[in-house]
């Protein structure tokens, strides 16, 4: 990537919008990007990389405050080292109570899966009874009978 990537080049490559790109430097969330001659903003693979980590932030559900903070830090330096920590360990422990409530919802369906499964296996058994009694009685009755008379006694055959 010698000149570097455009901004709609760099907004599909990462999977974002080009309106969300920009918005993503508007909050301050992406350091000022290069531009070529021209004015326009060249995006490099350190850019790149960076916008990949605000994605994968936003998906954990970090809030954009958070994100703008660890990004004010990292272009702080070294001596933030020690409060990006803590806003990650933070973090975490949000996620993880995240993916704990998450285990419970897929719990409650899974029990309304097997409630329902049993339910559709219970009417499925009950119609192929009703289905079985119903050819029995036609075959004691001998309806099957007429019904073989008539189609072979039908016109054309």
């Amino acid at each position: 990537m010698a000149n570097g990537l455009t901004v709609g080049e760099a907004a599909e490559t990462v999977g974002l919008t080009v309106h969300t790109l920009r918005w993503y430097e508007q909050e301050g969330l992406v350091e000022p990007v290069e531009r070529d001659t021209a004015g326009r903003r060249r995006y490099c693979d350190r850019d790149l990389d960076w916008l990949r980590l605000l994605i994968r932030l936003r998906g954990t559900g970090m809030p954009v405050r958070d994100m703008r903070r660890y990004a004010e830090m990292v272009r702080a330096g070294d001596h933030t080292v020690g409060d990006r920590l803590r806003l990650f360990v933070e973090h975490r422990e949000r996620v993880l109570a995240r993916i704990e409530e998450l285990q419970q919802d897929v719990a409650m369906l899974d029990i309304k899966i097997a409630l329902y499964g049993e339910m559709d296996r219970a009417q499925q058994e009950e119609q192929a009874q009703q289905d079985s009694d119903f050819q029995r009685a036609r075959h004691e009755l001998g309806l099957d009978r007429l019904d073989t008379e008539a189609t072979a006694t039908a016109p054309g055959r």
